[in-house]
Formats: C-alpha cells, structure tokens, sequence
C-alpha cells in the first residue's frame, strides 16, 4: 500500500510540476486587434477604432525604401494625449502586418512595470542586457527596450528578411571589393 501511495504522490508531483512550466502564456502574435499577417487596410481600420493608437488616417502611412514595404506611424500628442501609448508603428513586408513597436508615455508608466508584467505572464526572458529584455519563441520575438518600447516581430518573416539582408550584402562587398581592386 505504501508503495502505490508513493507512486501516486510521485506521478502527481510530477504533474504538479510539468503544468507549472507550461503556465506560461505563448508569446503574442500582436497587440490588442492588430495582429501578424493582417493587411494594411485591415489594421488601418483597427487603428480607426481604437483612439489610444491616434491614428489620423491615411496621412500616418508611408512606403519605405525597398520593395513591399508600408509602413504606418501613429503619433498620439495632439490626437489622445493620455494614452499610454505614445507612438507607434506598424510595418508591413507584401502587404502583411510582421512588424508592431510601441512606445509607451513614460510619464504614464514605467519600465519595471511593464518588464514584472511581461516576466510574469511569459515567464524569463530569453536574453536580457541592460538596453533591452527578449522573449522568443517559435513564432515571435518581443522585446522591451529603454526607455520604454514594446516591440512585436513575426520572427519568420524577420528571418527571411534577414537573411536576404544578408545576401545582398556580400554581393555588395564583392562589388566594393571588385572596384577596389580595379584602381
């Protein structure tokens, strides 16, 4: 009897501990309605309904350098000043949303709040240096950099873009290098 006893109070133990490590909510794939691979328009009308992001239309959306690249930018001074939020962008790569960076109104919060927050719904960050805490998994990559930004990336399409960065960059090397050696 004492023996089953044991084996019970061991698997259940067990379970105990297993459930603890997995009470940790998965990283998310965005913030509030906006979310990963959602299209400009889609978050544009988000944006719209949601005054803490002081969208003010289509004045706040730009294209960037490079191909498939839109960016929209929030500013909230005029449009919600007691937003926590204080500016905002949202990058877009082929029209999909991979890209969310918030910067938060110090005067309405502070960093330490928002790292115990993180900390605790997410459990350690994966790395940690004193300019900025990171969470990563799979999917996602957030990070909470000084003084305070709260930043989401799709971590796939963050790679891919990365690693044609890459690419182009030694081609641009061996170009450079190639020059050099022709004076």
């Amino acid at each position: 009897m004492l023996k089953i006893f044991r084996k019970l109070f061991t698997v259940a133990f067990s379970l105990l501990v297993i459930s603890a490590l997995y009470t940790e909510e998965s990283l998310p794939t965005g913030f509030k309605n906006i979310h990963f691979g959602m299209s400009v328009d889609e978050v544009k009308e988000e944006l719209k309904k949601d005054a803490s992001f002081g969208f003010r239309g289509d004045r706040d959306v730009s294209l960037l350098p490079g191909e498939n690249r839109i960016l929209i930018e929030t500013d909230t001074s005029r449009t919600a000043p007691h937003s926590i939020l204080e500016r905002c962008w949202f990058q877009f790569y082929e029209d999909k949303l991979y890209t969310i960076t918030l910067n938060l109104r110090r005067s309405k919060i502070d960093h330490y709040s928002v790292f115990s927050s993180l900390t605790e719904k997410y459990g350690n960050p994966s790395s940690l240096n004193p300019e900025k805490s990171e969470w990563k998994d799979d999917n996602v990559i957030m990070s909470l950099e000084r003084p305070l930004t709260l930043k989401y990336t799709d971590r796939k399409i963050f790679e891919e873009l990365q690693s044609k960065a890459l690419v182009n960059k030694s081609a641009e090397e061996m170009a450079r290098d190639e020059f050099l050696e022709g004076l």
